[in-house]
């Protein structure tokens, strides 16, 4: 006797609802495909009304082109489109929707009423609950179309067991909206929570939408970014390194006017502030490339926020030295020209940071700063400056830092800018970011100058880190850094960057081999590269608690201005502080 059938089909009904979970997986989901919708429609104004986090009901109306009574019928059945007119579209997407899954999903789940209008027709409405379809009936409406869904997940109360609180919910919704907005900026969008209006966006251009989205703090800490490549073109603004925010929220990537969340893209705006932000920090940006659509297929994720691009290291390459363009600026007032390990560079600077700034000034010699003058009524501080103070050096022109006045606790230098403002730059970080760029420009020019030592030096390390050393000893070599094995457990180094000066190579080799261990295969030599750059710059650096001279403060001031990226050091700290007037009365309560 044969087996019962263990095999079965599950119903329409069935199939549906599990279909619709991996489109409709919460309220901002579906916010987000409605709203695409109509975007697609051609519609100037969306308004999104939302109640209970949009589980109660969620309202998407817009003004766009409209249905007849026979297109609203086939719009709640499964795969029916108007955005594909034949199956070879599919790789040349142009619109944000095309499976034709969004409508019968959340009419699979919840009940939802289509009302829709032509310009030059009468409205109608058709209704569907749990999937259950109504027929087409005469309505009431204005040109465009209108969507209520309500009772999100009725159907399927598991999923809506997993839902957050219906605060949570919402902003997860307007998040939607926000980055569909970013990518839109003619279109006017309106959404209310609860009755109240929480995102009200009128028609703009780009730079006015993303002033409105991101802020005027992002607005005055931006530089534009722009780059063509064959057929790819970048576009947008990037915030400076100073400004950085604990999430990526404030990260708006948009591909032929589709907001995405792609890996790739992502990590390729991480490689490009690797070394300008802190760790665990994230640049704000907001960034639009456009391709044509057979480059990059949208296809992928059912959510439709990541891509495939035909060709992924040419998104990864233009994106990244774009960026590090824009961003590579120097201290307040200069913006340099930056070499660029992603692309073929121009000439590198004509600066050459020595071994450190005190062998730059053979001559010189600290000398204590002077004081001022005690006179009637001066408080005692406990000490005699001389009678009247010496008339202030001369150290050439000044640039937007100024001049230095001291150095305080042997650690910063301050400094007048020519505005009156107070300037305080930390001596290591500033210089370990003029070493960084002067050994990136030897490297992009074919390789660090190396300094042969007198008698080599043997490093003892654990196996591990002497391995990984030895298996990247070629690129090393590209550094300045020449090792080579020296039994089971050392390396003998012939000659270290000579940018470095004569550090002590054994903290050096132990850094970098952390560096190796931790970094991914997968980045690219250029990448892996300017990580070990920035590790040898750190050691190569002034240390906090040297004492500087005055000839020197001025030289590292002037060296700043000149140097690129010079805002941060190479792990993403700021190098430089400016206080004006106005955040000097802040800070002493006189407004």
């Amino acid at each position: 006797m044969a087996p019962a059938p263990r095999i079965r089909l599950l119903s329409e009904t069935t199939a549906n609802r599990i279909a619709a979970g991996e489109v409709v997986e919460r309220p901002a989901a579906a916010v987000k495909e409605l709203v695409e919708n109509a975007l697609d429609a051609g519609a100037t104004r969306i308004t999104v009304t939302l109640e209970e986090g949009g589980i109660g009901r969620i309202l998407v109306e817009d003004d766009g082109h409209g249905m007849g009574p026979e297109d609203l019928a086939l719009a709640l059945e499964r795969h029916a489109t108007s955005k594909l007119a034949e199956e070879a579209m599919l790789f040349r997407i142009a619109t944000l929707g095309f499976r034709g899954e969004a409508l019968p999903s959340i009419g699979a789940v919840a009940r939802l009423t289509l009302t829709s209008r032509p310009a030059d027709g009468a409205a109608h409405a058709i209704r569907v609950e749990g999937g259950r379809k109504s027929a087409v009936s005469p309505a009431a409406g204005a040109p465009g179309t209108r969507v209520e869904v309500r009772d999100l997940f009725f159907a399927t109360p598991a999923r809506r067991a997993f839902l957050r609180s219906p605060r949570h919910e919402a902003e997860q919704a307007v998040e939607a909206v926000r980055r569909l907005a970013m990518a839109w900026p003619e279109v006017a969008f309106r959404v209310e929570v609860e009755g109240r209006p929480t995102l009200v966006l009128g028609q703009a251009d780009r730079a006015g939408r993303i002033a409105a989205l991101l802020g005027a703090d992002f607005a005055a800490a931006a530089v534009p970014v722009e780059a063509r490549r064959g057929g790819l073109e970048l576009a947008g603004q990037a915030g400076l390194p100073t400004h950085h925010h604990a999430t990526s929220a404030a990260q708006h990537l948009v591909v032929n006017r589709r907001p995405v969340r792609d890996p790739l893209l992502r990590t390729a705006l991480r490689v490009a502030y690797r070394d300008l932000v802190p760790a665990k920090r994230f640049p704000a940006a907001a960034l639009f490339l456009d391709l044509p659509s057979e480059a990059v297929d949208v296809n992928v994720h059912p959510m439709k926020t990541e891509l495939r691009f035909r060709d992924p290291e040419g998104v990864r390459g233009l994106m990244i030295a774009a960026l590090r363009r824009a961003v590579a600026v120097g201290a307040p007032g200069a913006t340099p020209e930056a070499p660029d390990l992603a692309a073929p560079a121009a000439a590198p600077p004509t600066w050459d940071a020595g071994p450190g700034f005190a062998e730059s000034f053979p001559g010189w010699r600290p000398t204590p700063l002077p004081g001022r003058p005690r006179g009637p009524g001066r408080l005692d501080l406990g000490f005699a400056p001389p009678a009247a103070p010496p008339p202030p050096a001369d150290f050439g022109p000044e640039g937007p830092l100024g001049r230095p006045l001291g150095q305080i606790l042997e650690t910063y230098v301050l400094a007048e800018a020519p505005d009156g403002a107070l300037v305080l730059v930390d001596q290591h970080a500033a210089h370990e970011r003029l070493t960084h760029e002067a050994l990136r420009a030897q490297l992009v020019e074919g390789g660090v100058r190396a300094q042969p030592l007198l008698l080599p030096a043997v490093v003892e390390l654990p196996a591990g880190d002497i391995a990984r050393l030895l298996d990247r000893a070629a690129d090393l070599a590209r550094l300045g850094l020449e090792i080579e094995g020296f039994g089971a457990g050392a390396v003998l180094v012939r000659a270290l960057p000579a940018l470095l000066g004569a550090p002590d190579p054994t903290p050096l080799l132990r850094d970098l081999a952390e560096e190796l261990a931790e970094m991914d295969e997968a980045l690219a030599l250029e990448a892996r590269l300017d990580a070990a750059v920035a590790r040898l710059a750190c050691h190569g650096s002034i240390r906090a608690g040297r004492r500087l001279g005055g000839a020197e403060m001025a030289a590292l001031l002037r060296q700043m201005e000149a140097t690129p990226r010079a805002a941060t050091c190479s792990h993403g700290r700021p190098t430089v502080l400016r206080f004006g007037k106005a955040e000097l009365e802040r800070l002493f309560g006189r407004r």
